[in-house]
């Protein structure tokens, strides 16, 4: 038996025992994540394994390799994109974004793999991007895939890859609730509850898989030295962390200029695709080799690959201590960070705007980290830190305002912080910055990271993209087009409706029993068609040309389920009925349409 006819009969039999409309997305969902777990934790042991291979090459080998390692890296995975699947490149969620939008949610399963060897050859070399993109994609394509071998609806495939997007993050950052978050506030940007169970579930079966088989449940970034040297948020810090929701939401307009401005640079460039990324690599690794020769420092610089040894680096409150774990004194240290913020935008742009394969959330992460522990510095300075105040927690409350500058994603930007660190003491601070951050951001720049490039592509993205605004709206919101004064019954003649188009201009005629049900419709179209032999319109009866197949519409009716009707039965009107199921108007295609585009207008 066929995996479709299975999945059909396990459908069917819910049914039976009372099961209503989609409830078996709901199972999908459980699937869809404890696959992606296992896919997620696999691609993060090859990432792992190639990364420490990597550290102990550049251990053992002279400077030359932070230019060598990178450029193989990128070759590797210039010639996989090129050659298999050029989705891969680049950041990831605006892919799967245009394809929620533009293909129903259809991901080719190429992507998925080609994106996994791509991501590791180009992080795992030292290439300065992160994972979100990768496992996002990855988990999308697990989602669209599985989706698509099961036969599920066309129309309930963006959800499963919305389901595959949620388990990767929630497997990999063991954030289960930003996970859902990232992929209803950034992807779908849908909160409706037939979308957001699936969801839900997915992250729940992906986190838990994770760690029944990791057996940890830690945070990526835990923030304990910022508890044990005593931190506390006080009130007087409001406005320095208010002041940090400005300077990040500045550092995230700059690396959105500079990534969208390396990647047309790079598109410019009139050499082969494979070449790109190697040229990217080749920029990383001089700048890396002259970040190295300048500090005297050794091993890779701390803007090459995800940087995660360098953000836990920054929330431990003794690495600001002169003698402590970073044997800079303050003012050096200051310069370094400063600098770092330029450096690591710099190696991003480089990396993923040549046509690198990896995420923006990491480099955003590290970018808000290292403006926070700067800003922090330099208010501890001045004096202008509280007792127990640490430029610690400054750098954890920039993580979640850049990324919240740069996603226009405030809420999931303040729940992944959180659930990277669960340090609750810089709740408050963070939902501050981040939301201050976001504003910066919006009034300098309408689009995101994710969603630039997919406007100029003339993808439309926000609440114009999906069925989320035409779930606001009702029938009773839509102006009708008024029945005829006349009633019409199946055994009237056709001349009757003719009189009556001629008098009331009626587009199409809604049918009564005669009981004053509704029975059918017939279509202006029909009509012409019946209108063309001329001399049997006198012959025709109203019951000739009703199609009863055409359903109705109620004044509460949502506009998604109208538009869908209109689509399925291929009609200009639909009959609005009352409690009685008694005609009372006309909803016509063009009226929703109308309603839908003063909505947007609106919004």
């Amino acid at each position: 038996m066929k995996v479709a006819e299975v999945s059909g009969n396990l459908i069917r039999w819910g049914r039976g025992l009372g099961f209503e409309g989609e409830w078996y997305l709901i199972a999908v969902g459980a699937l869809i994540g404890t696959l992606t777990a296992f896919g997620a934790m696999g691609f993060a042991e090859l990432l792992h394994t190639t990364e420490h291979v990597v550290h102990d090459l550049h251990e053992d080998l002279p400077l030359w390799s932070l230019v060598l390692i990178p450029m193989l890296g990128a070759l590797a995975s210039g010639i996989l994109v090129w050659k298999f699947a050029g989705e891969a490149k680049g950041h990831g969620v605006p892919q799967v974004m245009r394809a929620i939008i533009q293909r129903n949610g259809y991901i080719p399963l190429r992507v998925g793999v080609v994106k996994v060897f791509a991501s590791i050859f180009t992080v795992g070399s030292g290439g300065s991007a992160g994972t979100e993109g990768p496992i996002v994609q990855i988990g999308a394509v697990a989602g669209s895939f599985l989706g698509r071998t099961i036969k599920i609806p066309p129309q309930h495939l963006r959800t499963l890859v919305g389901c595959g997007a949620a388990a990767g993050i929630a497997s990999i950052f063991n954030a289960p609730i930003a996970g859902v978050l990232f992929v209803l506030e950034i992807m779908l940007r849908d909160f409706s509850v037939r979308v957001f169970s699936p969801i839900v579930v997915a992250s729940v079966f992906s986190a838990a898989t994770t760690h029944a088989f990791q057996d940890e449940n830690v945070a990526i970034f835990a923030a304990e030295a910022l508890e044990k040297a005593g931190y506390r948020f006080q009130f007087v810090e409001l406005p320095t962390y208010a002041a940090l929701g400005v300077l990040c939401g500045v550092v995230s307009v700059g690396f959105n200029w500079l990534l969208h401005l390396g990647e047309d640079v790079f598109e410019k460039l009139k050499v082969h695709d494979i070449i790109k990324p190697v040229i990217g690599a080749l920029l990383l690794g001089l700048t890396g080799v002259l970040f190295v020769a300048a500090t005297s420092t050794h091993g890779a610089p701390a803007f090459f690959g995800n940087g995660y040894d360098a953000i836990r680096h920054l929330l431990r409150p003794e690495a600001y201590v002169e003698g402590g774990i970073d044997p800079a004194p303050l003012p050096m240290g200051l310069l370094f960070l400063a600098a770092l913020v330029l450096l690591k935008g710099l190696g991003t742009t480089f990396t993923l705007g040549s046509g690198g394969s990896g995420g923006v959330f990491a480099p955003s992460l590290f970018l808000g980290a290292v403006a926070g522990a700067a800003f922090g510095s330099a208010l501890a300075q001045f004096g202008l830190l509280p007792e127990f105040g640490s430029p610690a927690a400054y750098a954890l409350v920039g993580m979640g305002a850049v990324v919240a500058g740069a996603t226009h994603a405030p809420i999931t930007a303040i729940l992944i912080v959180f659930e990277l660190t669960r340090d609750e003491y810089v709740l408050l601070p963070i939902m501050l910055a981040a939301v201050i951050a976001t504003v910066v951001s919006q009034l300098v720049n309408r689009d995101s990271i994710y969603t630039y490039k997919l406007r100029r592509a003339g993808v439309m993205v926000g609440r114009a993209t999906d069925l989320t605004l035409l779930r606001r709206l009702r029938v009773a919101d839509v102006t009708p087009e008024p029945l005829p004064p006349e009633p019409v019954y199946p055994a009237d003649a056709l001349s009757k409706l003719v009189t009556l188009h001629a008098h009331h201009h009626v587009p199409d005629f809604a049918v009564m029993n005669m009981d004053g049900t509704y029975l059918g419709l017939v279509t202006g179209a029909d009509m012409r068609t019946a209108l063309i032999d001329r001399e049997a319109i006198p012959l025709l009866l109203v019951a000739e040309l009703v199609r009863t197949d055409i359903p109705t519409v109620r004044a509460g009716d949502t506009l998604d389920t109208v538009m869908d009707k209109f689509a399925r039965h291929d009609v200009a009107s639909l009959c609005q009925v009352d409690e009685r199921e008694q005609p009372v108007a006309l909803i016509t295609r063009r009226h929703v349409l109308k309603r839908y585009q003063q909505a947007l207008e609106e919004s």
